[in-house]
C-alpha cells in the first residue's frame, strides 16, 4: 500500500500515463512532475556520478538540480515540467543516455 501523500489535491486529477524506467505510471496531467513522481512512491530520481547517493527533489523551485531526470533522451528538472501523457522518464546516467561526465 502506497503511504500517505502530502500531495492529495494530485488525487482528483484526470490521469494520463507515463513510464518511468520502463514501468507505467498513471500520473495527474498538469501536475507539476516532481511531486507527481513522489505522490506515485518514486523515491530516488537519479544517482550522483560521483559517489553514487540516492537523490530526489529537494527545494522543489529549480535551484538545487536534485531532481534531474532524462525525459525522452534530455536531462531536465523534474520539479520545472508539467506532467503530460506519453513522457518517457528514466534515471539520468543510468538509462543509456547523456555520459555522466557531460
Amino acid at each position: 500500500m502506497k503511504p500517505a501523500s502530502p500531495f492529495l489535491e494530485l488525487d482528483e486529477s484526470p490521469r494520463v500515463e507515463v513510464t518511468f524506467d520502463g514501468v507505467p505510471l498513471s500520473l495527474p496531467e498538469g501536475a507539476n512532475l516532481a511531486a507527481a513522481l513522489l505522490a506515485a512512491g518514486v523515491g530516488t530520481f537519479r544517482h550522483t556520478p560521483a559517489s553514487g547517493a540516492p537523490r530526489a527533489p529537494f527545494c522543489m523551485m529549480g535551484a538545487c538540480f536534485d531532481c534531474l531526470v532524462e525525459i525522452d533522451g534530455v536531462v531536465r528538472q523534474a520539479c520545472m515540467i508539467e506532467v503530460r501523457g506519453g513522457l518517457r522518464i528514466a534515471r539520468p546516467h543510468e538509462a543509456g543516455g547523456e555520459d555522466a561526465s557531460a
